[in-house]
Formats: C-alpha cells, structure tokens, sequence
C-alpha cells in the first residue's frame, strides 16, 4: 500500500487523462533539461522512460546533458545549464535554505555499507579498531559522519582515531579492498552491489545506522532537484514526478523492460546484473512525503548537529517547502 500512495502522490498533477494525451498547452512546454551523470542509475530509468514512450506520452521533451561529475553537475545546475540534476539531500536543502527556489523529489532510498572480505574476521563495529577503512566521499561524507556517531554509541570507540580511515574515490578503495590494502570499505551502494556479486560480505549498512538515531523507514537521500521559478516549471516538474513513478513501476514489475537498461549496468556477469538490479528495486521511494520528510527531518537534524556548519551551512533544519508536493 505503501509503495502505491508514493506512486499515487508523485504523479499529482497529472490527471487520469496521462497516457491518453495532454494536448497542445503541454506539447508546448519548454524540454526539461535534465544533467545526468555517464553510466549513472538516472540513465536506467531514463532508457526504461524511451523504451515505453512515457515522455511522448506527456508531451514532455526530455533533454539530457551528461556530466563527468557530481561536482560537474551542481555546477552546471547553479550556472543554469540544466533544470534538473540527481544529488543528496544535504546539498538540496543547504541550497534552499540559501534562498535558492528549488524542489526535491525523491529517486533512491538505496544506501550504501561497509563491506568486508569474505574471509574477514571483523565482525561488529567494534572490530574496526585499528583496521584500515576506506571512506568514499571524504571526512564529511554523511553516511561516514554517522557511523562515527554509531560507533561511539555502540561501541565507545572513537572510529577517526581508533581506526585509519583512508579517504578516496569509490573505484579506487573498491579496488584496494578487493587487493588486501583495506580492511573495509564504507562505500556507495552500486559499489557494494558489486562487491557483494563477488562474494564480500557487508559489516553494517548506512539504513541500519541511520535507524539508531530513530529514524523509522527508509529515507531517500538521493533525489532530483528541479528549479521552480514560474507556471511552466511546475508544469514540467509535474509531468517528470509522473513519469518518473511509472518508468520506476515498469521497472519493478516487467523483467523485460531490464534489456534496454542493462547494456548501460556495466554488469558482464549475471551476479552482478542480479544484486544491481535488486537492490536498485528495493531502493524505489515506497513512503508518502509526509513518511519520507518526517523521518529526513530528524535525521537531517542529528546530522546538523554531529557535521555543523561544514556539513549544512546555515541551514540547521530541513527547510519548508523542499520536497515537491504536486503544487
């Protein structure tokens, strides 16, 4: 039921009339300039939006400039390159905090871990005292900056300090972990889907740590971030949330659909393929925005308080008005 009304919800605005036809007042709308990164999951919705005609069908030019980076792409957002980008939340509600007339949705609850070798003997946090530990994102990486705060908890151990974190690109420390330079690796979760394929076990996920601080469902911290601005972009963000849901429905319900993603999955083994596309489906948004909000709030709140300034800027809580709503 849960996954329905989130379904139901995103696509407000719409109308019954979605896949009939919208007319000529929509055919008009200006293209969504949508900035994606090469090889990132944005492109496998977007292949399942083109194999079902689901922009077509809304009257919704989709034009997609591809980016090298996450960097790359808040560039080009700020700088008007794009309308619409894929990023975190933290950086979503810092920039509307600043003022900025931006709106989040909702695109992947899929979270990262710390992943071990199969043969490791590191079984609980508590174990990583000492051990060499791969951090993807740096020393203000969100997910790193909890299990701090979880470790210290749980286990009373100063994690920075105990252990020797070592800071890098995700393929590197993927790279070195499956080498035997690390002992663990707090990665992406695409990155671990990968490891997992080749039998690497996960020590602890980010949704379990995140649930130590209260936290009672699943939070997508990876959304799409749309300027608003004037009637025609609420028009365009409207008709994308719809055919975001369905290309997100398509995908979890018609394993044909998946032909047209996985040449884009970098996957050449079906291991892979399979824990790819797994747990990109159990990451599809499931809650109501009421759920998802109350829940990032918290969380957002507790990450104000561990990460400061550095971490949030001024904005010491999830501002009003970040999620889109339909209006």
């Amino acid at each position: 039921m849960k996954r329905r009304q989130f379904f139901a919800f995103a696509g407000a605005g719409l109308g019954a009339s979605f896949l009939g036809g919208l007319g000529t007042a929509r055919a008009q709308v200006p293209p969504l300039r949508l900035g994606v990164l090469s090889f990132g999951t944005v492109e496998w919705e977007l292949a399942a939006i083109r194999a079902l005609g689901l922009d077509k069908a809304a009257g919704l030019a989709i034009d997609p400039l591809k980016l090298a980076s996450n960097d790359a792409a808040r560039i080009a957002f700020l700088g008007d390159a794009v309308d619409c980008i894929v990023s975190d939340l933290l950086w979503a509600a810092r920039m509307r905090g600043e003022g900025r007339d931006i709106v989040f949705l909702p695109f992947s609850a899929s979270e990262g871990a710390v992943m071990r070798a199969p043969n490791s003997t590191i079984a609980t946090v508590a174990d990583l005292a000492g051990k060499r530990i791969g951090v993807a994102g740096g020393a203000l990486d969100k997910s790193w900056i909890m299990l701090q705060a979880y470790a210290q908890h749980q286990a009373g151990l100063d994690l920075a300090k105990a252990a020797m974190p070592v800071f890098g690109a995700p393929p590197l420390l993927s790279m070195k972990l499956e080498q035997g330079e690390l002992d663990a690796a707090l990665l992406y979760w695409n990155f671990c889907a990968r490891l997992e394929a080749k039998g690497y076990k996960r020590l602890i996920g980010a949704d379990e740590v995140a649930r130590s601080f209260g936290i009672e469902g699943s939070i997508s911290f990876v959304g799409y971030v749309f300027k608003r601005g004037d009637a025609q972009a609420d028009e365009r963000i409207s008709a994308f949330a719809g055919i975001s849901r369905q290309a997100k429905q398509a995908l979890a319900s018609q394993e044909a659909l998946w032909t047209q993603v996985r040449p884009l999955m970098q996957a050449d083994d079906e291991a892979t393929y399979g824990v790819l596309k797994r747990t990109f489906i159990a990451g599809i948004p499931s809650r109501s925005i009421e759920e998802e909000r109350a829940d990032a709030a918290k969380l957002y709140a507790e990450l104000a308080k561990l990460g400061g300034e550095k971490l949030v800027g001024k904005t010491a809580a999830l501002p009003e008005g970040l999620y889109w709503t339909g209006r």
